[in-house]
């Protein structure tokens, strides 16, 4: 654990443990009051049930969250929480009773000295049940306010996170497929058609005006369907073959059934975009992009092989890097992406999504 994780939680802590000594200390003045003017208990014993007040509520509630944190209560949706916290409400106020007048029992057999029945002082309910009820109702509402606080503030922050993000591989997204070498190359070869093969060169610009299109307006979604992805990777790559002909082919293989299923948007592009320039444009003979799109279980799996090996430069580009931020963020643990060598010369660039993926996410 970091650092700065380790002061975040000893933080909560202590907040925690603030707020239960004070807010039960504060509550528990009524009943030291109560004792110390209608049962005449005298400071030293009205100062003892003060404290074993304060002990009681603290204990019963301290053991309640760690129940709940133990069984993630935290993270069940409302309806589903409000069935576990309507009983726990009703045994914690019980427990409060049966707490509470034993206390009154040993005090006034032990201390006092008088003859109380043990069993009679044990169903004396009233007005303790409807305090308890009181009280661990308030505690357990504010408790999962606080925790449904928290959570929604945490959403809040990582979706900001997430836009930012995703406004910055746009933008490096753009800058890549602006770059000098990327336009002059295009342009030249769309300049040597307009000549040779008027049509061809009108369908090159065509997916040159597209492709700078979906740089700027597909990333405002976090999210498309592999279908479009493979419409905008196709058109990515019929543009390159002008530049590298024969030399570059991509085979693609789909499972038809996850056409609709959503993915990041332009990850598989930025696959095969690193597939081009840190391996096909490196080799005198170019080669074969390999991409696979299969479902495994309750997972996808897309993977991008190409004739190379992994560079310093390769395996530390922003685009990747800012490719696993977004998984990161956007499906938290349930997603993965690892680039790797599978054999001497060929490289493979695999992401890992969970299939029940939505614009929920």
């Amino acid at each position: 654990m970091s650092t700065s994780h380790k002061v975040y939680n000893k933080s909560k802590a202590s907040l925690y443990w603030t707020c239960q000594l004070l807010g039960w200390s504060i509550v528990s003045i009524y009943w030291a009051y109560t004792v110390y003017t209608r049962d005449n208990y005298g400071a030293f014993y009205t100062l003892l049930n003060y404290v074993l007040d304060i002990a009681i509520g603290i204990f019963l509630t301290h053991c309640y969250r760690r129940f709940a944190l133990h069984k993630q209560w935290n993270q069940l949706p409302l309806k589903k929480l409000l069935y576990r916290v309507v009983p726990s409400i009703i045994i914690l106020s019980v427990l409060y009773v049966l707490l509470n007048n034993i206390k009154w029992y040993l005090y006034w057999t032990v201390i006092a000295g008088e003859h109380k029945e043990f069993w009679t002082a044990l169903v004396y309910w009233d007005p303790i049940l409807l305090t308890g009820l009181r009280l661990m109702s308030i505690w357990i509402l504010a408790y999962h306010l606080y925790h449904y606080y928290q959570k929604e503030v945490a959403t809040a922050r990582e979706n900001a996170q997430l836009s930012i993000l995703s406004k910055q591989i746009q933008l490096d997204n753009l800058s890549a497929q602006l770059n000098p070498h990327f336009l002059f190359n295009s342009l030249n070869s769309i300049k040597s058609l307009i000549e040779e093969n008027p049509s061809k060169a009108r369908r090159a610009i065509d997916l040159l005006s597209d492709l700078l299109r979906s740089s700027l307006y597909e990333k405002d979604k976090d999210l498309i369907s592999i279908k479009d992805e493979l419409a905008l990777v196709n058109d990515y790559i019929e543009l390159e073959k002008l530049r590298f002909e024969e030399r570059l082919s991509l085979h693609s293989t789909l499972d038809d059934s996850l056409e609709q299923v959503k993915i990041p948007t332009l990850s598989i592009q930025l696959l095969i975009e690193n597939a081009i320039k840190h391996g096909i444009d490196k080799l005198i003979k170019g080669g074969v992009i390999n991409l696979v799109i299969v479902k495994n279980e309750e997972q996808i799996i897309i993977s991008v092989q190409n004739p190379g090996k992994i560079t310093s430069k390769h395996s530390k580009g922003v685009g990747l890097k800012n490719l696993k931020e977004r998984l990161e963020i956007q499906y938290k643990t349930k997603a993965s992406f690892h680039l790797t060598e599978i054999d001497a010369n060929t490289v493979e660039a695999k992401i890992i999504l969970p299939l029940t993926t939505n614009e929920d996410i």
